[in-house]
């Protein structure tokens, strides 16, 4: 029985099937309960089926979404189905990210289903705006690009968004706060239209809202991201931010601002608590001003200079130092400052005179707040050599390596910094009065403690003195001076560059970190480079070579491939720069290159110091921020951005260097000459010293011929005496031939002078002449503008007559269209009648009887023709008379001559008109005359209607009489008069 009942049963139906009824249920709906009651079943399989629900009511929910959106229970169910559909379940069968990219899609492609989603935002309902912020953030996730076109080009789009920040509802607010986070991230268009909606005054006072910085939560973080987006790479909205007042507004929200959110009891103290979330929002926001001060951007001045002005320097320092923050907002805070200092003089020079208290390692609070322990404050610049040079904790790398970042800013560009950092350093290391750390001390006798307690102390060291003589002659040449060691007392005086050299030799033979021998590698190589005095000054001590050499051969541990290449490195500048007289000459260094190094060997160390990952891939690596080992390991920071440069920028030059000829020394790089041969050098000195030996022999020479050059200079005197005597003669001579040409000169002046008169008088005369001829032509000119302005008035009269006979004209020509048409109209109303009562006729004539009637009728048209035969003549006359008239009257006779040949032409369209109705006549007089065949038969039937045809017949010839008689030949007498006005499409189509 049950099997039956089964097999009677209808077939189960799947949730494909189902999906696809309540799909066409959707498209097909009239009713809003029935759309709404289809939408809620597709909801159901939303989660579980979103291909099967998208392929079949995608368009359909958005179709249903424009024309129910007024109904807020529809339009929060359709929201709530497509974003189940973005949003599918991660088990379901039909799961798969090419959905969510198929439904972006489908609402980006078409301009009008963002911007309908944008008119939901202004819709009070709750479910309506924040389902729609959602759904928009879902699209923009899937095609951001498409998705911010689409925003551009939506009116008032980005007002709408913005607007949301000021929501009341923190769930809309947050919402918005998201989505213009992720609209603003690669569109600068989107970040200025943003920016100018008000939005950094927004984002401000929601910030202050959730309780700033310190109270804060994920709120706050989402707002820094939205300003970072803002800000970051964009000058526009840097200068509104600049010039808008949110500078001050920013350091009011940083701690010690009058808007941190720290709450204040009656004596002044801190009564806030701890917030993990507060470290993160005090990082975001400094990274956030790190923005406004990217290097090579133009607006980095003056936005620095801004920031200078509402004192955030100090404000960042106090930060810096304070024990109360984490190691991380401490190093963020130096960051900025170097950022916001490096390459502007101004806040360089006035940066040293900052006080800040001393470093101290952050202690745990009491009573929730931190100890104080009242030490005065110190000048920025000390503080800063403690941070960096100071033994310290491995968690505090990143705040020691954003003090080095400070120092290196400081002296950034600016060469009398620089030179008064070096004069500071040395006087301190010699008079070793210095109660701060010294960069000098560190070098030569290594960091405070320990090396391998504080490996970056030395390294930190290395890399400051490196910034402070890199590419500067003057500060090299001063640092080759520093001596360390009393000769008095019996101790060895060797050079700063000897000390630094024993160091890095005794770190290298003891295995010391790594770090150490590469901070001392760097320094020399950027201080021997381009400098033979730095580099005789090494070779004072030819030991170290040797060390050198071994470190660089030996190639039976990976580990120190960079010490390895470096060591190469070294020893090539010390050859490269080497010369004749150096304590090792360069035929002597060269041998130690080739033979005992190997050519082979030292190309390949240095290729595979290029190739390591620390340096192939400096610029990617996170100097400064990488995180330390689980056991609290140092981080793997080995080298200075300015030494990678150099390095890659003389690579080629140091591999050429063992090629070059040991006979060729390099110059400085002042010089105008790459190198010079020493043997060449050496011949020109031997050849110089024998000319200078002839030159002698010249002189004394010259001595003997002296004499003999002043007996010539007596006898000289003496013939310009005898001169001077002769010259006074022919003076007296001359001035007597002077006086005769005066004379002479006079009289010529006076004909001159007469004949100038004369022609001056001649000029004048004609001048007048010239003048009276003149204005009897500006008199002739005046008549003839007269005359020209005379016919110009005729012709603008004419123009008026016929501009006005025109204008009439067209008033007829528009009366005779009016005429036209309702005579038309009455020509088919009459063709019609006509048309029925030959019907009637040949019903009659069937029935039998009105032959003799028809011969009366045919009687009557004939005479009728005859009429409009007549009519039509005098319609010719007319015709002709108008063509004289308009002959005569119109300028443009070419015009009207076409106008009457078109009349004539429609004159002749007429005459054939009227010769076919003549043969229609014709024929029906013959079926006249068939007609009175069968008269005798019908006779008898013609007597039985005759009463009733009768009558009929009386209509019917009223009607032709009236309206053949008044209408048509109305009609034609109009279109005969009129034709001439009438243009050839509306006679086409009155035909």
């Amino acid at each position: 029985m049950l099997r039956m009942l089964e097999a009677q049963a209808p077939a189960k139906q799947t949730a494909t099937d189902t999906i696809n009824t309540l799909s066409g249920r959707l498209n097909n709906a009239n009713l809003l309960e029935d759309r709404r009651a289809a939408i809620l079943g597709l909801r159901s399989f939303a989660k579980e089926y979103p291909a099967s629900v998208a392929s079949g009511a995608l368009r359909g929910l958005i179709s249903s979404l424009t024309k129910d959106g007024e109904d807020v229970d529809t339009t929060k169910v359709i929201l709530e189905t497509l974003l189940m559909l973005f949003s599918p379940n991660e088990r379901s069968p039909e799961a798969s990210d090419d959905i969510a990219l198929w439904l972006a899609d489908e609402f980006t492609q078409r301009q009008d289903n963002i911007t309908m989603l944008l008119d939901l935002l202004e819709t009070p309902d709750f479910y309506s705006r924040l389902y729609s912020l959602q759904l928009i953030t879902a699209i923009c996730s899937a095609r951001p690009d498409r998705t911010q076109e689409c925003i551009l080009s939506a009116p008032l789009g980005t007002t709408r968004l913005v607007a949301l920040l000021d929501d009341p509802r923190d769930a809309v607010r947050n919402a918005g706060l998201l989505l213009c986070t992720d609209l603003t991230q690669s569109s600068t268009e989107l970040q200025k239209l943003v920016a100018f909606e008000n939005a950094f005054d927004r984002v401000f006072r929601l910030i202050e809202a959730e309780g700033s910085l310190l109270h804060g939560g994920i709120i706050v973080q989402d707002c820094l991201s939205l300003l970072a987006n803002l800000i970051r790479g964009n000058t526009s909205n840097q200068s509104l931010f600049r010039e808008s007042g949110c500078v001050k507004r920013v350091l009011e929200v940083l701690p010690g601002g009058s808007r941190d959110g720290t709450l204040r009891d009656g004596d002044g103290e801190d009564n806030d608590f701890e917030n993990p979330q507060k470290g993160k929002n005090i990082w975001g926001l400094l990274a956030i001003i790190r923005m406004f001060f990217i290097q090579g951007s133009v607006s980095s001045r003056p936005n620095s200079e801004t920031f200078q002005k509402h004192g955030f320097l100090q404000r960042a320092l106090d930060l810096a130092f304070s024990s109360r923050w984490e190691g991380p907002i401490r190093a963020e805070a130096l960051h900025t400052c170097a950022d916001m200092i490096r390459g502007n003089t101004k806040l360089q020079e006035g940066f040293a005179q900052l006080q800040v208290n001393p470093f101290t390692q952050p202690t745990a609070p009491e009573n929730g707040r931190p100890q104080t322990n009242g030490i005065s404050k110190v000048y920025v610049i000390d503080a800063l050599l403690d941070l960096t040079l100071r033994p310290s904790a491995p968690e505090l790398y990143s705040s020691r390596f954003a003090a080095c970042e400070c120092l290196k800013a400081y002296s950034h560009g600016h060469g009398p910094i620089r030179l008064h950092f070096l004069h500071r350093a040395i006087d301190g290391h010699t008079s070793g009065e210095d109660e701060t750390a010294n960069v000098l001390t560190t070098l030569i006798h290594g960091p405070p403690g320990s090396w391998s307690s504080n490996p970056y102390g030395s390294w930190f060291a290395a890399v400051l003195v490196l910034h402070l003589i890199f590419d500067d002659p003057e500060a090299k040449k001063l640092l080759i001076n520093v001596t360390e060691g009393d000769a008095e007392n019996g101790e060895e005086v060797v050079t700063c560059i000897q000390a630094i050299t024993g160091n890095l030799i005794d770190c290298l033979q003891r295995e010391q970190d790594q770090r150490i021998s590469i901070g001392y590698l760097m320094l020399l190589c950027c201080w021997l480079f381009d400098s033979d005095e730095a580099v005789n000054d090494f070779l004072g001590e030819g030991s170290s070579l040797q060390i050198l050499v071994q470190v660089a051969s030996n190639t039976s541990d990976d580990e120190y491939t960079i010490l390895r290449g470096l060591s190469a490195a070294l020893l090539g500048i010390i050859y490269e720069f080497s010369t004749k007289d150096s304590p090792i000459s360069r035929r002597t260094l060269h041998p130690i290159l080739t033979s005992r190094l190997g050519r082979e060997l030292y190309i390949d160390v240095l290729k595979q110091l290029r190739r390591h990952p620390l340096i192939r891939d400096f610029e990617i690596s996170q100097q400064g921020t990488s995180s330390l080992a689980a056991h609290g390991s140092l981080p793997s920071v080995y080298f200075d951005p300015t030494f990678i440069d150099f390095l890659k920028d003389n690579f080629s030059r140091l591999i050429r260097a063992v090629d070059r000829d040991p006979g060729i020394e390099i110059l400085p790089s002042s010089s105008s000459t790459s190198g010079i041969n020493r043997d060449a050098l050496d011949d020109l000195r031997a050849e110089l010293s024998t000319r200078l030996s002839a030159l002698q022999k010249a002189e004394s020479d010259i001595l003997s011929l002296e004499s003999a050059l002043n007996q010539a200079h007596a006898e000289h005197k003496r013939a310009q005496e005898t001169s001077a005597a002769e010259v006074a003669r022919i003076k007296n001579i001359n001035d007597a031939l002077h006086k005769g040409h005066d004379t002479e000169v006079q009289k010529i002046h006076q004909g001159h002078r007469a004949s100038t008169e004369y022609l001056q008088d001649q000029h004048a005369r004609e001048l007048e002449a010239l003048q009276s001829r003149l204005q009897r032509a500006e008199s002739r000119v005046q008549d003839v503008e007269q005359e020209v302005q005379d016919q110009r008035d005729r012709a603008k009269a004419d123009s008026e007559r016929w501009r006005a006979a025109f204008s009439d004209a067209q008033v007829e020509r528009d009366d005779a269209r009016e005429e036209l048409a309702t005579a038309r109209r009455e020509i088919q109303g009459v063709l019609a009648e006509r048309d029925r009562a030959r019907g009637e006729a040949e019903e009659a004539r069937k029935a039998g009887g009105e032959q003799a009637r028809q011969l009366g009728r045919m009687t009557e048209l004939e005479q009728e023709r005859q009429r409009i035969a007549g009519e039509l003549a005098d319609a010719k006359l007319r015709i002709e008379e108008l063509m004289t008239v308009a002959q005569e009257q119109e300028v443009g006779r070419g015009e009207v001559e076409r106008r009457v040949e078109k009349g004539r032409q429609r004159v002749e369209e007429l005459e054939a008109q009227l010769a076919e109705r003549d043969r229609a006549l014709t024929k029906a007089n013959q079926k006249v005359r068939e007609v009175d065949e069968e008269v005798g038969e019908r006779e008898e039937a013609r007597k039985a209607v005759q009463g009733e045809l009768d009558e009929m017949l009386m209509v019917m010839t009223d009607l032709e009489e009236k309206r053949a008689k008044d209408k048509v030949c109305f009609l034609f007498r109009t279109l005969m008069t009129q034709w001439l006005k009438v243009d050839p499409e509306t006679i086409k189509s009155a035909r």
